[in-house]
């Protein structure tokens, strides 16, 4: 679901940064050929994790849910000339496709690929992370957020994306949904942690920024 009208959000696409020539190519493959295309990031949302990462211009960047590499390069544009993003995917099957991507961009020997169960995963990486991006199974949300925060420092950026879930956050509650019940207590957990500060942004399916104190 996007938030804006079908109007306003063409025109903001069009007042906005290019989409890359490799990022057309990848956007216009997933859509040929990988099922639930609507779960890559796009132009819009791409920009705008392209220009946070500018602007936090981070050395360790963690990535939950890969997909077809979309986001990841659009991470990496701002990431620093030693930096390392490791991505995290369960779906084996995608890893060629997302190699393909990731070794045509430049950046390729800088994105680790990690394949499996985050929460196995995450505890294993040595690194203090400046970013995480955390786009995945929605139901695990909160876990997420606990396992990483070790994981972070005070100025380390969280960003979140399908926060508000088509608007099903703002609905009544349905028995035995549950990301959405995942995603309203994530939502809160952010909202109200001690240690973090947080802003949604309704762009496309919701993105949050969350700041380390």
């Amino acid at each position: 679901m996007d938030f804006l009208p079908e109007e306003i959000n063409n025109y903001v696409e069009n007042h906005s940064q290019a989409e890359p020539e490799l990022l057309q190519k990848l956007n216009r493959e997933t859509w040929q050929k990988v099922l639930a295309p609507r779960m890559l990031s796009g132009h819009l949302q791409g920009r705008v994790l392209s220009m946070l990462s500018k602007l936090i211009n981070p050395k360790y960047i963690l990535e939950i849910g890969t997909y077809t590499g979309y986001s990841a390069l659009c991470l990496t544009e701002g990431m620093q000339e030693e930096g390392e993003l490791h991505t995290i995917d369960i779906n084996e099957e995608l890893h060629d496709f997302q190699r393909k991507y990731f070794d045509a961009s430049g950046f390729g020997e800088q994105i680790i690929q990690h394949t499996g169960n985050a929460l196995e995963i995450i505890p294993k990486l040595a690194q203090i992370f400046d970013l995480v991006f955390i786009d995945a199974d929605k139901s695990n949300y909160p876990k997420y957020l606990d396992i990483i925060l070790p994981k972070l420092k005070s100025g380390s950026i969280i960003l979140s994306d399908n926060v508000l879930w088509s608007g099903k956050v703002v609905e009544p509650l349905k028995k035995n949904d549950e990301d959405t019940k995942a995603l309203l207590e994530y939502n809160q957990l952010l909202n109200t942690h001690e240690k973090l500060e947080t802003v949604i942004l309704p762009i496309r399916d919701g993105l949050t920024i969350s700041r380390v104190l």
